[in-house]
């Protein structure tokens, strides 16, 4: 089967609106948690979220397409615009750089909740005026959550694979796997992929502020996100975007792209266990490691850095860290351990892709992302463990593993590794 490598990256985050600033943040640790803008939060448990601010749509995008789109679709073609052009599909100023072959060349996109703000303003809308159910014509196109895929394909004349995974905070994984299958089994050259997230809405926060998730730590925000603290208290809501520019080693290399990495294997499992609550032992999250280190060939102690879930909530980080050595045995002491969610806040459906991203950028630059915000150690999570607390630290990564799990049970594990020819 075909090789897979990483040509184009992009990334919109709370701590950076594009790869360099993102990286920057990653390796100062910087934290995105900021008091919400997108609505009044007074009447909400949570009143802050990991939001993207001072970023300008109309780099990328024209106004009249903006006004019809949602914010995560907008996120997703920001970002995409500049893996585009980092893989030298497009040039700086826009113009094609190298004409792709559109019939073999897609885009799989997730988003776990897709267009959550337009669906929530139609109905605000229709609820405040004349009672008559008039809706605005362009409500379902906004709202459903392919269109990030497809506005994409439609972008970039991709005519190749092109829908959306939506497996809750797994679906991010679930779609770069799928789209590295379609490379690695002939079936497209090249494939954009990765996933968006604008989920910073009172439906948004109202919703996870009733399942008791979301941290509530409004007096000290920037700290809110905890992983691994003994004193975490939920995760803080994130919202972005990250995009993969993926293809066959062979079109990379036939056309002269630079190769970032290699997407060494990936794996997906399911807990089977509870709706939200991850199985107590990680059992689910244990398979999805095994199999992505069977596929890609590498033993545990080829592994040099977890970018874990980690989003900070009482059961799931200590299930995961269990996980983690159940996968690893005493291999596990060797490697480093971190959860970037602690910077970013929790994406969602976007989730493993901006943390790919980060797999990526520790690759490439030699460095491990730090878990920030810790203070307290958690008697439960075994001290041995190098989780890369509060500063980033300097180490050659020739293979990283980025995991996500998702409410249903829903596990995805993708490992990327240094390109070697």
């Amino acid at each position: 089967m075909k090789r897979v490598v990483v040509t184009g990256i992009g990334a919109l985050t709370a701590i950076g609106n594009s790869v360099p600033e993102y990286l920057e943040g990653l390796q100062s640790g910087k934290s995105g948690a900021k008091p919400i803008t997108q609505f009044d939060p007074e009447l909400f448990k949570t009143q802050f979220a990991c939001e993207v601010t001072d970023w300008d749509p109309t780099h990328y995008l024209d106004k009249r397409e903006i006004r019809r789109l949602d914010r995560y679709v907008i996120m997703a073609m920001y970002a995409a615009e500049e893996a585009m052009r980092m893989a030298g599909i497009k040039n700086e100023d826009g113009t094609t750089a190298f004409e792709l072959n559109p019939d073999r060349a897609g885009a799989i996109v997730a988003s776990g909740i897709g267009g959550l703000r337009s669906l929530e303003k139609e109905i605000e809308d229709f609820e405040g005026g004349s009672g008559t159910p008039r809706y605005n014509p362009f409500m379902i196109p906004r709202m459903i959550a392919n269109m990030g895929a497809g506005h994409i394909s439609m972008a970039y004349n991709l005519r190749g694979p092109s829908y959306a995974t939506v497996s809750a905070c797994a679906s991010g994984g679930h779609a770069l796997a799928a789209a590295a299958d379609d490379i690695r089994l002939g079936r497209a050259d090249l494939m954009v992929t990765g996933g968006a997230e604008a989920v910073v809405t009172k439906v948004g926060i109202g919703g996870f502020n009733s399942m008791k998730a979301l941290s509530t730590r409004n007096d000290d925000m920037k700290t809110a996100s905890r992983p691994y603290d003994a004193d975490r208290d939920g995760f803080v809501l994130g919202e972005g975007a990250g995009i993969l520019v993926i293809e066959s080693l062979e079109h990379a290399q036939a056309r002269g792209a630079t190769i970032l990495a290699e997407v060494a294997g990936y794996a997906a499992s399911s807990d089977a266990y509870h709706i939200s609550a991850p199985h107590p032992e990680g059992a689910g999250a244990k398979i999805a490691m095994e199999n992505a280190m069977k596929y890609a060939g590498i033993s545990p102690a080829e592994v040099d850095y977890i970018n874990t879930h980690g989003t900070s909530t009482p059961l799931g980080d200590t299930a995961e860290l269990k996980a983690i050595k159940l996968a690893f045995g005493e291999d596990v002491y060797n490697l480093n351990i971190s959860s970037t969610k602690s910077m970013t806040g929790h994406l969602l459906g976007a989730a493993a892709a901006i943390e790919s991203v980060a797999c990526i950028l520790a690759i490439q630059n030699s460095f491990i992302p730090p878990t920030i915000n810790h203070f307290t150690d958690d008697p439960n999570i075994d001290p041995r463990l190098n989780l890369t607390f509060n500063k980033a630290e300097n180490k050659t990564v020739d293979v990283a593993l980025s995991n996500t799990f998702g409410f249903g049970g829903h596990n995805s594990a993708t490992i990327f590794r240094r390109f070697k020819s």
